[in-house]
């Protein structure tokens, strides 16, 4: 069970992409449905005064693809 976590990285999912896999790769990090990441982050984006497409376009640039 340990050894699964040490290997798990969060990285851009190939497979389940909208725009850039941010959110998937997230979802799938956290094993979450990436649905449900993707809701908060527009929330976050609207209630934020775009401070969530800020965010996401830095982890677009900083997260690795796969």
């Amino acid at each position: 069970m340990f050894e699964e976590k040490k290997n798990k990285r969060l990285t851009k999912s190939p497979s389940n992409r909208m725009v850039c896999g941010v959110c998937a790769g997230i979802g799938e990090y956290f094993d979450i449905d990436p649905t449900v990441i993707r809701l908060l982050w527009a929330i976050l984006t609207v209630c934020g005064v775009g401070s969530g497409l800020l965010v996401y376009i830095i982890a677009a640039v900083v997260m690795p693809d796969v």
